[in-house]
């Protein structure tokens, strides 16, 4: 046996050994959209400054945000907003106590992207259709 130095803690295990889940899928996603709003605010700042400073400046802002890239951006910005905000609300229903079932746990995260991906679909066909 190798000489250790007293340290007997326990280790955990790798992320090889766990089994992936619903949950722990959400888990990753309401960081990685944590993430990506902290980003996209520069965006929305960058916006609303130019909306400030005058017309040219808005005109280029306006023109990156329409052009393909910038849609794909404020897409995924509002993907990310509204998953986040209902992750956020999983996460309210199961202060409360309920929904800890593990076949519930797994509904709530699935429902959580689900729910997100629906309703960015609709702000969107609702922003389409009143511009």
């Amino acid at each position: 046996m190798a000489e250790t130095s007293g340290n007997f803690r326990p280790t955990s295990p790798h992320l090889q050994i766990y089994r992936w889940s619903g949950t722990m899928a959400m888990s990753v996603a309401h960081r990685i959209t944590g993430a990506a709003l902290f980003v996209g605010m520069g965006l929305l700042a960058w916006w609303l400054v130019a909306a400030a400073i005058g017309p040219d400046a808005f005109a280029t802002a306006r023109r990156f945000l329409f052009s393909l890239p910038g849609t794909i951006l404020v897409f995924a910005f509002s993907w990310a907003l509204v998953h986040h905000a209902v992750g956020g609300l999983r996460h309210l229903i199961w202060e409360s106590g309920v929904g800890m079932t593990r076949r519930n746990r797994e509904l709530l995260a699935w429902g959580t992207l689900a729910t997100s991906v629906a309703a960015t679909a609709v702000i969107w066909a609702l922003a389409y259709f009143v511009r």
